[in-house]
């Protein structure tokens, strides 16, 4: 069941521009994966997802590393650090659960505003953003998401770029701040090839990440796919919760 369902949520994810990391890793804790497994494999996946979806973005002339810069400063070595902090399987657990519940309803609010073609810019000061991105980062690599999925609503709320510009920020942000982690993450095993046996999981989301890009590009308008995917974190954060509460 696992690589079908790896397989879905890429796709919704990818066709909104995420990588899918906070179902991936209720996914793997529902199914009783070994946990410090868990967040490897699901920042694994966020960056096969995001990488699509950075080169699409990129390619249509999207990117503002201005915009971006302070979001990176405070969150790559956040992301690093929190990756390498070490917590209990119960503390997980719950972090976890909160982090799909907060994001779940902050992609509600978000997709209101796919409507507003062109927006008032409020310019967030730097030194927000960079207490912004580490606050971000931090708690994504511990958990071990990339963290474009909370970032992304509150810009938008914030409004603080244009639509096609916080797009590319959250798929950037999953990227960069994934892999952060994912080098914190795997101080933490002896051997990577423990994760042998969950290694066709990267290609279900390699897979299902291309399909959801063509979806995001050729057919469903932003602001469907942003309710569907907020009803699947809702909906997947629920299940999480039956199970550990």
């Amino acid at each position: 069941m696992l690589p079908i369902l790896f397989f879905i949520i890429a796709i919704i994810y990818a066709s909104v521009g995420f990588g899918g990391g906070t179902s991936y890793l209720a996914l793997l804790t529902i199914f009783d994966v070994e946990y410090l497994f868990i967040p490897i494999i699901g920042l694994a996946c966020n960056i096969i997802v995001v990488t699509g979806n950075c080169f699409n973005y990129i390619r249509a002339g999207n990117l503002n590393i201005k915009f971006l810069t302070p979001y990176f400063l405070g969150s790559i070595p956040l992301a690093y650090i929190g990756g390498k902090f070490q917590i209990t399987k119960e503390f997980f657990q719950i972090l976890l659960f909160f982090c799909l519940m907060i994001s779940g309803l902050l992609l509600l609010l978000q997709a209101s505003q796919y409507k507003l073609k062109d927006q008032i810019i409020k310019k967030i000061p730097f030194f927000l953003a960079v207490i912004i991105g580490a606050g971000i980062g931090f708690v994504s690599g511990v958990v071990g998401i990339g963290g474009g999925i909370m970032l992304s609503p509150i810009l938008y709320n914030l409004k603080a770029a244009q639509p096609k510009q916080i797009a590319i920020a959250a798929s950037l942000f999953i990227l960069i701040n994934s892999i952060s982690g994912f080098l914190g993450q795997i101080q933490k095993l002896d051997n990577l090839l423990q994760l042998q046996p969950y290694f066709y999981l990267l290609l279900a989301v390699l897979l299902g990440g291309q399909l959801g890009n063509f979806l995001n590009i050729k057919i469903l308008k932003p602001h469907i796919l942003a309710i569907l995917t907020s009803i699947l974190v809702i909906f997947v954060a629920l299940s999480l919760g039956l199970k550990i509460f």
